[in-house]
């Protein structure tokens, strides 16, 4: 016998283990979006010997998207140990027609399998689904090098750079969370020419999340005892994901933030044993002179055919196909 359930807190779900991956498949994760004011509506779908697979949403009325934020990479089903997860979507799927008129899902990973998963089980499931990409994630796979292998394959002009600079800033880096720290980082950032953050005080509890783990490594790079340029990564099951970094305009000269991505990388590869580093989503350019392969993110927008208030959505949706259709040849 199966059932599906509808949730709106991540609390139901406690005591379940769901064979996840990485920091952004975790329930911790989808309680933090919720604790900062997100209202979730959890699809579960629960086999008599308690295998469960969880479409973690959010949405008003009949229209809902996938439950997550801006600081997520990705975003991906939830399913505990010997779920048959394409049943279950598929029937998940189905039920959610009863609640919703069009479902958008954003951050859909290619290489897990997670995009063509969600796709194949709502279009059984009777919905008309389109599939675009959204975004684009930047990788490293190290194939086994050391540290010293891999600076050795970068770019002649950052190797320069360090070689340089390295001498005139320190590093000091962290794996469990200091506030102290944390509150320099939140200076440099604010200082820097990022954006003005999302939600600090979200992030701020995953990093102590993160350093109650083991998995947090927060580092600050000091130039005659100022700190002039902070990262925030983290590393799990034999990946390093790169969450943040800032360095202060008035240092660009020092290239304190390239000494200590530099510093950081040699300490998850020759220390961490990461496999792989995740330098999340975006193209911007400074990304190319680290990383060296760059995987696809997908969105799906699915609606249901019958539903009038879907008719002109549909209708553009066609016209923007026919369009890049036509440019194509």
């Amino acid at each position: 016998m199966t059932a599906i359930s509808y949730h709106d807190t991540v609390n139901d779900l406690q005591g379940l283990s769901f064979a996840g991956h990485g920091p952004f498949a975790r329930l911790e994760w989808f309680g933090l979006i919720e604790a900062a004011g997100t209202r979730p509506l959890i699809a579960v779908h629960r086999e008599k010997h308690g295998e469960t697979v969880a479409l973690p949403l959010q949405g008003d009325g009949r229209a809902l998207a996938n439950c997550t934020n801006w600081y997520a990479f990705t975003w991906s089903d939830l399913a505990t140990p010997g779920s048959d997860r394409p049943t279950a979507l598929r029937r998940i799927a189905r039920d959610l027609a009863k609640r919703a008129d069009r479902i958008t899902l954003t951050k859909l990973a290619e290489e897990d399998g997670t995009a063509d998963r969600l796709h194949r089980a709502f279009r059984e499931a009777g919905w008309l689904v389109r599939r675009s990409r959204c975004d684009s994630n930047h990788v490293l796979p190290l194939h086994g090098r050391s540290y010293a292998e891999y600076l050795a394959d970068r770019p002649g002009k950052l190797r320069t750079t360090l070689k340089r600079k390295a001498k005139k800033v320190e590093i000091e880096i962290f794996s469990d969370f200091q506030p102290d720290a944390w509150q320099i980082y939140e200076h440099v950032y604010a200082q820097s020419w990022k954006p003005e953050e999302g939600d600090p005080a979200l992030l701020r509890r995953f990093a102590e999340q993160e350093g109650a783990a083991g998995r947090l490594r927060l580092a600050l790079a000091r130039h005659e005892g100022a700190v002039v340029a902070a990262q925030f990564w983290t590393v799990e099951d034999g990946t390093a994901y790169i969450h943040k970094l800032a360095h202060l305009e008035s240092a660009r000269p020092l290239s304190a933030g390239t000494v200590l991505s530099a510093a950081l990388f040699e300490r998850v590869i020759d220390i961490d044993r990461v496999e792989l580093v995740d330098f999340g989503t975006g193209n911007d350019p400074y990304k190319a002179e680290w990383m060296e392969e760059i995987r696809p993110r997908y969105r799906l927008d699915c609606w249901r055919a019958e539903r009038p208030a879907n008719w002109p959505a549909l209708a553009r949706a066609a016209l923007r196909t026919l369009v890049s259709r036509f440019r194509a040849g």
